[in-house]
């Protein structure tokens, strides 16, 4: 039976490769663990729910991609603004990662994905919902 931490850290290992820490200028964190009022790209896990039914488990979690807003100077007044082409950039490299990994008796897929702006900070993100077929026993 695995628990919400083994499923973060299934995601962790999926996203902690050389080609996604070298991509992004933050860093890849338990979403409790984010330091307060980041300015860099990061990227987040959590899991909601895993069932504790036996095999097969099902589950629920997040992956946020966070982005800096870009700052535009728009009829004279610095504005900031969603940065669009790198969060399409950083999402199409976290969704390959997470579609390539291979993780015995365990299935996870991008159930959903939606772009969101982050409240206090000057930043947006992409929330990659993440479903779970858990076949260990």
């Amino acid at each position: 039976m695995l628990t919400s931490f083994d499923t973060d850290n299934i995601l962790f290992q999926a996203l902690n490769v050389d080609e996604v820490k070298t991509t992004i200028t933050g860093g890849i964190y338990n979403e409790v663990e984010r330091p307060d009022n980041s300015e860099k790209e990061d990227i987040t896990i959590n899991t909601i729910t895993v069932t504790r039914t036996f095999s097969p488990q099902s589950g629920t979690s997040n992956v946020n991609i966070y982005v800096p807003d870009l700052k535009l100077n728009i009829k004279g007044q610095e504005q900031r603004k969603i940065n669009k082409a790198r969060l399409q950039e950083l999402t199409e490299l976290v969704i390959t990662k997470l579609e390539t990994a291979n993780v015995q008796g365990v299935v996870f897929w991008v159930s959903n994905q939606t772009t969101l702006k982050e409240q206090g900070i000057y930043q947006h993100y992409t929330n990659l919902r993440i479903g779970w077929n858990i076949q260990i026993i």
